[in-house]
Order: structure tokens, then C-alpha cells, then sequence
């Protein structure tokens, strides 16, 4: 028996949550970019329409960086118009001007650039300081916002960095703060290494709130290098953001922090939220559906401990 079809898991509402959360899937780009073998673009298409098929109405798409950065997101120019026809908001990534202008040419409404809490990442990531980072996105989000195309900024290393060690709180709500001012419509805070815990989650939202940065903004984007990922997940939703990053069947990582394991999967997270009475307008069956699917094509099971439970796969 389906445990859906035994009413599991019970939802029991909690005080002090959202209603509803919005799922920022990153599968198609996060979960992918961090394979080791090219999927094919076939592949990655049907992969986004399942996903689209599921309810989730933001997928990322694909990333418009230069091949040698990320060889397995080469096919954006191939992949984009694939799948644009899908009644679902489709970001991509863009890091600089060029990559803007082949979004937009491809007929992108939302874009995201990618920045750094951190020096060592930003050296890493980009090959810029943080501040010479910032100076490089300025003009793509202008003229993003001048397209009136939606502008989403992601942070990296907020909660802590592989070479660097703990970032303090306020180094990061400097970042975020430019960020937002130049003109950003929505903030992910990402915990690229998974290192972050409930506390320290609280305080930096808390923080943020301070500086006057509304809550409404802000995403969380976790991984679950240390099994925190739902932990602290539940303490964001405590303080009211309601858009939450994951990544279908966990997959993901980042080319760029060696000790960066996967995002949080969207099925444990949706199983979660329902069992909070939290509507995220997900079919669970669908998309874990989905995961086994690609699961299949990576050759190997899904991480995702909600998806090998309801799917019954074999470590």
C-alpha cells in the first residue's frame, strides 16, 4: 500500500508557519552541473517537462556560462527553446553581460547572477574579489531590469567556506545588502558546504530583518552535507521565508567546493511540508517518479531518502 493512500505522513499544522512555499527547483541546473558525464540534451528536456509535469511551476533551466566553466550546461543555446513552450517560470543563470545577452536572445524572462559572501570562493568561483564580482553584475542587472526581466541573486558560502572557515553574519548581510540594491528582486542565501544549523540560519535571517530586508525576498538554498538541510529549512520557515531551493531526487553539488555534497532533495522536502500542512502544490508521486526516472539514466540510485522509500530502490 501507497503510504499517500494510508493519509501519510498526517499533516499537523504548526504555529507560526507559512501557509504555502514555493519550491525553487534547481535540478535541471544545480543537480546536473556537478555530474561527471554529459547528460544528453534529450534527456535534460524531458527531464525538465516531468518536472514541470509535477506542479512545480519555478525550474531552473540551464546556466549560460562559457563551456570550459561548466562543460555539462554547454547545450543552454540547445536546451532553452526546448522547453520554453512549458506554462512554468524557467531562470537561468547568467554571469556576466554575454551570457545576459544570450539569454535574452533566447527569449529568458528570469536570469540569476551568482556572488560570493566569501573572497576565496569568489577567487575560486569567478576569479574576481568579491567586490570586483559585484562591479561585474552591476550592468547585467540593469540591464536585466531595464528588459523587465526578474533578477535573482545568489549568495554562496553564507553560513560557511571550505577554505576560509566560519563567514561572519555581518560580512554576509554586506553582500546581500549590494546585492538587493543594485537592483535584485529576489535573494537565495546558499549553505554551498551544508555546514550551516537552525541557530545559525535564525541569526542571519534575523540580521538581514535588521538592515531592513524584507523576508518576502529571500530564499534559502541548503545542502545536506551534515543531514541539516530539513533542520534548517524548518527554522527559515520559522521566520517566514517561504521560497525554498531543492533539487529533485538531491542531486547536485558544486564544481567549485570539492566538500559540497548534494542539495537538498525536493521529495524529502516535500514530505515535510505536507506533513506540516504546508501547500507546495506538488504531485509527490510524480516527482518521485521523476527522480527514479533520471536516477535511471545517471546510472545510479537516487540519494534521496524519501525516494528510495516510496520507490522502494536498493542502495
Amino acid at each position: 500500500m501507497n503510504p499517500g493512500e494510508l493519509g501519510l505522513p498526517m499533516a499537523v499544522p504548526a504555529a507560526g508557519l507559512p501557509a504555502r512555499v514555493r519550491i525553487h527547483e534547481v535540478g535541471a541546473r544545480d543537480g546536473l552541473q556537478n555530474e561527471k558525464a554529459t547528460v544528453p540534451t534529450v534527456v535534460k528536456a524531458e527531464f525538465v517537462r516531468r518536472l514541470a509535469g509535477t506542479g512545480l511551476t519555478t525550474i531552473e533551466a540551464t546556466s549560460f556560462v562559457h563551456p570550459t566553466w561548466v562543460p555539462q550546461l554547454a547545450d543552454a543555446e540547445e536546451l532553452y527553446p526546448a522547453v520554453a513552450d512549458l506554462p512554468v517560470s524557467l531562470p537561468v543563470l547568467v554571469p556576466n553581460e554575454r551570457g545576459l545577452d544570450r539569454a535574452l536572445a533566447l527569449g529568458a524572462r528570469r536570469v540569476a547572477v551568482f556572488a560570493s559572501a566569501t573572497e576565496s570562493f569568489a577567487k575560486a568561483n569567478l576569479n574576481r574579489t568579491v567586490d570586483e564580482a559585484l562591479a561585474m553584475f552591476e550592468p547585467v542587472v540593469r540591464r536585466a531590469k531595464a528588459a523587465d526581466v526578474h533578477v535573482r541573486g545568489y549568495l554562496s558560502m553564507c553560513f560557511g567556506d571550505p577554505w576560509e572557515g566560519t563567514v561572519p553574519v555581518a560580512q554576509v548581510v554586506k553582500v546581500c545588502r549590494a546585492l538587493l540594491d543594485m537592483g535584485c528582486d529576489e535573494l537565495s542565501l546558499g549553505d554551498t558546504i551544508g555546514v550551516a544549523t537552525p541557530g545559525h540560519v535564525t541569526a542571519l535571517l534575523d540580521a538581514l530583518t535588521e538592515v531592513g530586508v524584507p523576508v518576502s525576498v529571500l530564499a534559502v538554498h541548503f545542502h545536506d552535507t551534515y543531514g541539516q538541510a530539513l533542520a534548517n529549512t524548518l527554522a527559515a520557515l520559522q521566520r517566514g521565508v517561504t521560497t525554498v531551493d531543492a533539487s529533485a531526487g538531491g542531486l547536485g553539488g558544486c564544481p567549485y567546493a570539492k566538500s559540497a555534497t548534494g542539495n537538498l532533495a525536493t521529495e524529502d522536502l516535500v514530505w515535510m511540508l505536507r506533513g506540516l500542512g504546508i501547500d507546495t502544490g506538488i504531485d509527490l508521486g510524480r516527482l518521485v517518479a521523476t527522480s527514479v526516472w533520471m536516477a535511471a539514466h545517471l546510472g545510479r540510485p537516487s540519494p534521496s531518502r524519501t525516494v528510495r522509500a516510496l520507490s522502494h530502490q536498493e542502495s
